[in-house]
């Protein structure tokens, strides 16, 4: 027995599709600063070192003194000179009172005026030591600052947006087709075609 047979035939659809992309433009301006610093407010207050320095005693000590110095100095001299004077004639009359005791009083006393002097020598430093008295008072510096803060000022800008939408266009190259064929094998030359 032979069944019969059906045959089928199809065809696929066939679409062209065409796509345009789409296109967006972005641009972003750039923002309005603007900065301002004001100055810091500044105070510097300083107060001068003093140095001091007193020679007067290395100056003395070279024999070089100062006018009012040296009128002291000398008045005293003078005044010591004085009284050795008074007790040296003293001494003197005293000696020449008791000329007759012996002794040879007048010679004595001319020898003391004409008698070399003792002269003491001793090694020494002109002005002596530390005769220059340095002080120092060491300066000071205050300062003061107050910082300001910037000034800034943004404005902000928008941005610029552009933007082209895509398409896609499609075209139908082929329809869908099936064929279905049915043979009976057993009444050859009967069958029917139908197409969907």
């Amino acid at each position: 027995m032979q069944l019969p047979q059906i045959r089928i035939e199809s065809q696929p659809v066939i679409v062209n599709i065409h796509t345009n992309d789409a296109i967006q433009e972005i641009e972003q301006p750039q923002a309005d600063v603007q900065i301002r610093q004001p100055q810091a407010e500044l105070n510097i207050e300083t107060r001068k070192g003093k140095l001091t320095i007193d020679q007067t005693q290395a100056w003395e000590d070279m024999k070089l003194y100062s006018p009012l110095r040296s009128i002291e100095i000398f008045a005293q001299e003078g005044k010591q000179a004085w009284l050795e004077g008074i007790a040296r004639r003293a001494q003197e009359g005293n000696q020449l009172m008791k000329i007759e005791n012996g002794g040879n009083a007048i010679a004595n006393i001319a020898y003391q005026k004409v008698k070399p002097e003792t002269l003491n020598y001793n090694i020494g430093w002109i002005p002596s030591h530390f005769s220059v008295k340095i002080n120092y008072e060491p300066g000071d510096v205050e300062i003061q600052a107050q910082p300001r803060e910037p000034v800034i000022n943004i404005t902000p800008q928008k941005p610029i947006i552009s933007y082209k939408p895509g398409s896609v266009t499609y075209q139908l190259e082929q329809y869908p087709d099936v064929k279905i064929d049915f043979v009976n094998l057993t009444n050859a030359g009967i069958g029917f075609e139908t197409t969907i």
